[in-house]
């Protein structure tokens, strides 16, 4: 399901955008935020999980994790559903959801992203990309 289609009907969507410094300890903080803005979604810990993986992946895997490092979660809520955007500040390689063998320790995220959220894609390069998780889903203001 792509972003358009949950938000291309009803009123217009609630938007929230925030940069963040590119430290491990962001991804609770991300969490808090999140759970803020989508206080009653009944899909909640589904976007708060997905969230997190989102925010570890740009930490772990790009410029963002660095010394002075930042990156900036974007949180769209329509009628239909919520979208979750990370942007990062690039590095390499492409976002690929992967099969993490049994014993490995790391490797399941965008997996996880992948089969939680409604769809998921990704933009960029190693400049810089944005990675997005669709929920669709309505519920009670």
């Amino acid at each position: 399901m792509s972003t358009a289609m949950v938000f291309e009907a009803g009123p217009v969507p609630l938007y929230w955008r925030r940069s963040f410094p590119g430290g491990p300890e962001q991804a609770r903080a991300v969490r808090r935020f999140v759970a803020c803005l989508l206080d009653g979604c009944p899909y909640l810990d589904e976007v708060l999980l997905v969230a997190g993986e989102l925010v570890v992946n740009a930490i772990r895997h790009t410029k963002s994790g660095q010394d002075g490092g930042t990156f900036t979660i974007e949180i769209m809520r329509g009628a239909n559903g919520v979208a979750v955007s990370v942007a990062d500040q690039g590095g390499p390689g492409e976002v690929v959801a992967r099969d993490a063998e049994e014993l490995d320790e790391s490797g399941r995220g965008l997996r996880t992203v992948a089969l939680t959220a409604a769809s998921w894609s990704w933009h960029g390069n190693e400049e810089g990309r944005t990675v997005t998780a669709v929920f669709a889903g309505e519920w009670a203001s």
